[in-house]
């Protein structure tokens, strides 16, 4: 899955709309967005509240709502802004749909008790135009959707911020429709959780050149995994290191070497202080102790550094001052000082990243400190801050995974949403760490080795023990047969 920035989706449109006579493309998107409202309604529902704002989706919004009103639904269009679609408008009066205006202040009874009544609320408020944020006005329009209500957005769930990069109050559609271009709300992790079941509708507009964010499918795996060939070996196949864990905290090196073997890695080399390394002895014999030649370096799931051992510490340094490519886990995030100049990917999970960023005295663009508030908000924000501070790409954990570049890269952001939510446990990053350090050592450069990584990961969650809950340590022996059904599935 591909999105576009704002920007060129208009662009892409306009070029469109100048060949096509006026309103065609209005007309594409309002029937293809009626179609859906249709479809969703089924046998079981006639009661349609359509919110229609100022811009085009308030348009699409009401011509669709022209065409539902031909089928004997009983539909209310609900003017919300400070103007109207006229076009949009004149269709709806002229099918015979009622008209109600909330453009101020609290909702009149007729609107109150028809969107606690509706089976369908089509959102048509704001487009992709619009700020972060609900009107005054409206804030609490989501408590006034009747629960059995299905929501239906057009374009994106009003209140959304339409690059996906700043939290804020918003209607949570069950679906948003777009119309040829997805755009960066819909794979964002702060908006997409609002988008719900995202439904793309062909109008013929072309897709931008440059990508803003994209999403592997599992199809793609089969395309980007280093698949040995029959000449390779163990070491052309990638030696991976792996500095982590110490005497109290041993079963993160356990999770990590573990995926990383399983997932095919050409061997793992650890460096750990005894209490580790006679666990992994017993539970992964096939990883080699001590130093070596290795391509790629996973350092810290596990690692608290006033704890690590001389030999830890000292290889970890010569590690990161190294022309080899590095990933940092947990721990390994303290031993970072500025850009490596060579491939590195940071793995964080939220709290990780806002240490890091104050450690470093990272800023915002504005010069405020980066805090807890501005981490919740605009989390991808602060890891791109942070990845243009170290040149170095930055993916950040959670339900929906991240993984953004260094700006002066031009890279689209990653994202991956593969895991179930049981994946939120202890161990879950040090499995993590391991694929992507596989990855690492196979040739991936840090882009593709974090968002392939976290692909295989989820999937490996799901499969561990589909519907219920996971242990890190499934995840990581399921890694592999997750690689095994990804590559088998047939190419689009």
């Amino acid at each position: 899955m591909r999105a576009f920035a704002v920007a060129d989706v208009r662009a892409a449109e306009e070029a469109v709309r100048a060949q096509l006579p006026e309103g065609m493309l209005m007309t594409r998107a309002a029937e293809g967005l009626a179609e859906v409202a249709m479809a969703r309604l089924g046998r079981h529902g006639s009661r349609v509240v359509v919110l229609a704002g100022p811009g085009d989706n308030g348009g699409d919004a009401l011509y669709a709502a022209a065409a539902l009103a031909g089928d004997d639904l009983n539909v209310l269009a609900v003017l919300t802004g400070p103007a109207e679609h006229q076009g949009g408008l004149e269709a709806a009066t002229g099918a015979g749909v009622v008209i109600e205006e909330w453009r101020d202040g609290p909702a009149g009874d007729a609107v109150t008790g028809a969107l606690a009544d509706a089976d369908l609320v089509i959102d048509g408020i704001l487009g992709i135009g619009g700020r972060p944020g609900l009107p005054e006005h409206l804030r609490n329009l989501p408590d006034l959707i009747g629960g059995d209500a299905f929501v239906l957005a057009v374009d994106l769930p009003s209140g959304c911020d339409p690059a996906g990069l700043v939290r804020s109050d918003s209607i949570y559609a069950d679906e948003t429709v777009t119309f040829s271009l997805a755009k960066p709300v819909h794979l964002m992790p702060v908006s997409e959780p609002a988008v719900g079941m995202l439904t793309v509708v062909d109008i013929d507009v072309p897709d931008p050149d440059a990508i803003a964010v994209q999403r592997f499918s599992h199809q793609d795996v089969a395309s980007l995994w280093p698949v040995p060939g029959p000449d390779d070996d163990k070491y052309s196949r990638g030696v991976l290191g792996v500095v982590a864990g110490g005497e109290h905290y041993t079963g993160a090196p356990v999770m990590a070497v573990t995926a990383a073997v399983t997932v095919g890695v050409g061997m793992v080399r650890y460096v750990g202080p005894d209490a580790p390394t006679h666990l992994l002895r017993q539970l992964v014999p096939e990883a080699v102790f001590g130093e070596g030649r290795v391509q790629a370096w996973a350092i810290g799931s596990g690692l608290v550094v006033d704890d690590a051992s001389s030999e830890q510490l000292r290889v970890a340094a010569e590690a990161i001052a190294s022309d080899l490519p590095v990933l940092l886990d947990a721990g390994g995030l303290d031993l970072i000082e500025g850009p490596r100049h060579a491939p590195t990917l940071l793995t964080p999970h939220a709290g990780e990243l806002l240490r890091l960023a104050k450690r470093l005295d990272i800023r915002a663009q504005d010069g405020a400190t980066i805090d807890e508030r501005l981490m919740q908000l605009q989390p991808t924000v602060v890891a791109g801050l942070v990845a243009d501070r170290l040149d170095a790409t930055v993916l950040l954990k959670g339900s929906i995974t991240s993984v953004v570049s260094p700006g002066a890269s031009e890279l689209p952001t990653y994202t991956q949403a593969d895991g179930p939510t049981w994946l939120a446990t202890a161990g879950a990053g040090d499995a993590l760490a391991g694929i992507c350090g596989a990855l690492l050592a196979g040739g991936l450069p840090p882009q593709l080795a974090g968002a392939v990584g976290a692909l295989v990961h989820g999937v490996a969650a799901d499969q561990a023990n589909p519907g219920g809950p996971v242990r890190a340590l499934d995840v990581a022996h399921q890694a592999g047969r997750a690689v095994a059904h990804l590559l088998s599935l047939p190419q689009e």
